[in-house]
């Protein structure tokens, strides 16, 4: 009988990133509830320290919603060269341990360490220490057989985490999660799922492929199925496709008006969106391009957990990387893009048409 050696997952990532480099480079931070990202009527939270958590802020809220939740935080524009010089460092170490390296964003990355001799805990342990000293920052490091249950673990014991999850514990583990937990489920499908009481991992599990293909669309039905059952075989490093739908216009005249680039973004994205579900496809790569006075072109990207097609979803993520782009000269060109992209039915009715 062959024997299938199980795959040596590592997810690694950075305690409030961004939030923390600000602790780091300003002490007199540290303990305080710091907020980084826009505070005006319009700001998006790009992160937040623990401090400022503890009060119900997360990345993604409105800047409006957080001042509300936590009064006396502080609000940094913040810096993302430092960011990316920081990140760098991080990653140099990351990629010195294995090169089967999958970065997601600036501040986290998966790691397929199946074929080195040392345990995944000891070179996760030794990631955490280099980082520590040469940072000064934590990191919290997942460890599993698979991609989901690695990203899984490192939320577990958040900051300065480490922990695993074995195939013998992922049933006990996983049945009495909450179903928000479930990278790939969104906000949404979770509250309509929680309408006809489907609360837990447990819940979800009474439920076959074709019910689910009812509540989430053949899309996801099977991959969600498998996932809350430790199944997930994708490989790390794997991109996607590369094919990408996007928008983008030099401007009559140059600017560092974040409001009015922000309501060109939006008005790109309505155009991106419609592009993408006339062809029945779905996303999961925003990316923003930014060409300078001077025609220093830069582009930010990120990567959500799914694939989709939901406007108000890519315009949250797109909203993020905004958030994330200083504006230190003259803007003469902006656009933004949708790539990593699947086949994938544009409309899809299912059983939550019911309880809309």
């Amino acid at each position: 009988m062959v024997t299938i050696m199980k795959r040596k997952i590592l997810h690694v990532d950075m305690d409030a990133f961004f939030a923390s480099v600000e602790q780091v480079d300003h002490p007199e931070l540290k303990g305080k509830p710091i907020i980084v990202g826009g505070s005006s009527e319009r700001g998006v939270v790009a992160t937040c320290s623990y401090e400022a958590r503890v009060f119900g802020v997360h990345s993604a809220m409105s800047s409006q919603v957080a001042k509300r939740l936590c009064p006396h935080a502080i609000f940094i524009r913040g810096n993302h060269h430092r960011y990316s010089e920081v990140s760098h460092q991080i990653f140099e170490i990351i990629e010195s341990m294995t090169t089967t390296v999958e970065k997601v964003s600036i501040d986290e990355a998966y790691l397929d360490v199946s074929d080195l001799y040392q345990s995944p805990h000891y070179i996760a342990k030794k990631i955490k220490s280099a980082v520590y000293e040469a940072t000064g920052l934590t990191v919290s490091v997942g460890i599993s057989y698979n991609k989901f249950l690695a990203k899984l673990a490192s939320d577990w014991q958040k900051p300065d985490g480490l922990f695993e999850i074995k195939e013998e514990d992922v049933e006990t583990l996983l049945d009495g999660l909450p179903i928000i937990k479930v990278h790939g489920l969104g906000k949404k499908s979770v509250a309509r799922l929680n309408r006809i009481g489907i609360y837990t991992v447990k819940d979800l599990k009474k439920y076959s492929v074709e019910d689910l293909s009812n509540f989430l669309g053949e899309q996801w039905a099977e991959e969600i199925y498998k996932r809350i059952r430790g199944i997930d075989p994708r490989p790390v490093g794997h991109v996607g496709s590369r094919k990408s739908f996007g928008r983008e216009t030099t401007l009559k005249v140059d600017t560092t008006d974040r409001d009015y680039l922000e309501g060109l973004l939006f008005e790109f994205l309505d155009e991106v969106v419609a592009q993408l579900k006339k062809k029945e496809r779905l996303a999961r790569t925003v990316t923003i391009k930014v060409k300078y006075e001077d025609f220093e072109s830069i582009t930010r990207s990120h990567s959500m957990e799914t694939y989709t097609d939901d406007k108000s979803r890519l315009a949250e993520t797109m909203q993020l990387v905004f958030s994330k782009m200083a504006l230190k000269r003259k803007v003469r060109l902006i656009g933004v893009s949708l790539s990593n992209v699947i086949e994938g039915d544009a409309v899809q009715m299912s059983l939550f048409d019911l309880y809309s």
